[in-house]
């Protein structure tokens, strides 16, 4: 008879109530107040870093990089420092940068453009008389400039008719909080049918920060350690959903590193119909679903029983954000559910007590004009190997028939390099410790899709640069802009040979009528040697 696994999660430095006292005095701290001089301005972030050189072992990192936005100059101050220098009662300096962005909207940013709505003449009766409900719908962020071309810090916010389910997007100008009706022309709108559910995003707030050690035994044998960071805390331009860092299997490291910074939609041009016609998403806003058990730390909650989102009940409602931890089986599921404005995504890691790690990501949507329309969602999954250490590490490629002629199945890559998925050939990958013979396989899943024009790549073999992370690109509809830029990151005559190597994964899926609830795609890594 197998014997159950156990977990245990333990959070761990630096801690949300940290972060969000930081986050609320950071206005005040003398660093900010000199650059901003009195402008009205807005924390949208307040992230912790982890250390940018690679350690064996989980060390706490202060680090942290903020975003406030200035509505006065339509700018945006990034601010970096210790969270421990950030008091503004013991301030030490942190350093201060000026640029013009446009981040995304933070839900008090959001509720702030929602009141904006609700004071308009065309709205405001019809919102108290709950005819019309608000969303954050997609876009986030709607482009206006000035005449001169400068950005003008402008929200997307959904309405959607109670009576008739049709669904319109109005941008709200922040700086001199106005409805602009110029713009509704060119905003998305009409019927909302095709998806099951309406947009509901009531469950309390669990934070931005958190991070817990994640230990897995059985019969008292350690299987798994790693860390797991929530999405409201995870890296990359744009967050990356539920990241592990440090994930070791029978003692022996895996992975450094594993996420997902990149996430795109695409729609066709001729039938866009005002949606897109390309979307670089985000994976950082947490969504509410539906986990019953014991709260460890904000946002992260053990259950007893399997936790449910958006592709379970077909409802987007719940009592809880963040990261769910549970037992099925032989496996341990972490998962979270995130929104984007009107899709709906779920970010999942199943751990194998045989070693095999399944990467798993869901897509779904809301009632909205856009999720009818055919689309074409691309997932960009980062894996940081570490197998059996940082180093000597290679990628190889299985192909079958092999690629010559009587030729081995296995060869080995020794350049950086882009390669289709081609599931003719059966083709698959690993990355092998040369010193120790262990290795770790990524094997395509059965419904990844292969890559488009747009969708760019199936897979990327590079070596591993502390400053990739992703490709930089923050969210934009423009498809020259939210096209995944990976093929920047690669440099042909780069050697893969005994080194530390990253891979970088895609999975593409066509979002239509026949998947209106829901599909999940992925692949497996699973261990050789070990």
């Amino acid at each position: 008879m197998t014997t159950e696994l156990e977990v245990q999660v333990v959070p761990v430095a630096p801690f949300e109530r940290d972060v969000s006292r930081i986050r609320k005095a950071l206005l005040d701290h003398p660093s900010v107040t000199k650059e901003l001089g009195g402008a009205r301005a807005r924390v949208l972030s307040l992230v912790p870093e982890p250390e940018a050189r690679k350690s064996e072992e989980p060390q706490p990192s202060y680090r942290f990089t903020a975003q406030i936005y200035d509505y006065d100059e339509e700018r945006v101050l990034a601010v970096s420092g210790d969270l421990r220098d950030a008091d503004p009662r013991d301030p030490r300096e942190l350093a201060v940068e000026t640029f013009v962005a446009q981040p995304l909207p933070t839900a008090e940013e959001f509720a702030a453009a929602v009141a904006v709505v609700g004071e308009d003449s065309r709205y405001g009766d019809a919102i108290r008389s709950r005819q019309l409900t608000t969303f954050r719908p997609m876009p986030a962020l709607v482009e206006y400039e000035d005449l001169d071309g400068r950005a003008r810090r402008t929200l997307g916010v959904g309405l959607l008719r109670v009576d008739d389910d049709h669904v319109q997007v109005v941008a709200v100008l922040m700086s001199e909080r106005r409805v602009l009706h110029d713009l509704d022309e060119h905003l998305p709108h009409g019927a909302a049918r095709c998806e099951p559910t309406a947009p509901d995003d009531r469950c309390a707030a669990t934070g931005t920060a958190g991070q817990v050690d994640v230990t897995v035994t059985q019969g008292g044998q350690t299987l798994w350690q790693l860390q797991v960071v929530r999405p409201a805390a995870s890296s990359g331009t744009n967050g990356s959903g539920v990241e592990l860092r440090h994930v070791r299997y029978r003692g022996r490291t895996v992975l450094y590193r594993a996420h997902v910074p990149i996430l795109n939609v695409e729609y066709e041009r001729s039938t866009a119909g005002g949606c897109g016609p390309t979307y670089r998403d985000w994976q950082n806003s947490e969504a509410c679903f539906q986990a019953d058990g014991q709260t460890v730390a904000p946002g992260f909650r053990v259950c007893p029983q399997p936790a449910r989102t958006i592709l379970d009940t077909g409802t987007d409602a719940g009592n809880f954000r963040g990261v769910a931890v549970y037992v099925l089986g032989q496996e341990v599921v972490l998962v979270s559910e995130m929104m984007a404005g009107w899709y709906r995504y779920v970010s999942q890691w199943r751990l194998h007590s045989n070693g095999t790690i399944r990467p798993r990501f869901g897509f779904a949507g809301v009632n909205n004009p856009c999720t009818c329309r055919e689309h074409r969602h691309h997932v960009y999954w980062r894996f940081d190997f570490d197998v059996g250490g940082a180093a000597p590490n290679v990628v190889e490629e299985f192909n079958d028939p092999p690629l010559a002629v009587g030729g081995s199945n296995w060869h080995t890559k020794s350049w950086e390099i882009r390669r289709p998925r081609d599931p003719a050939r059966n083709r698959r990958w690993r990355v092998r410790n040369t010193s120790g013979g262990q290795a770790y396989h990524l094997t395509p899943g059965a419904d990844d899709g292969t890559q488009d024009a747009y969708g760019v790549g199936d897979l990327w073999a590079l070596r591993y640069r502390s400053t990739e992370l992703d490709d930089g690109q923050n969210f934009a509809t423009d498809p020259q802009l939210t096209r995944a830029r990976l093929d920047s990151l690669r440099t042909p005559a780069e050697s893969l040979l005994n080194t530390d190597v990253v891979l970088w994964y895609a999975a593409h899926f066509t979002h239509d009528a026949a998947h209106s609830h829901g599909h999940v795609l992925g692949p497996d890594l699973t261990p050789e040697n070990w």
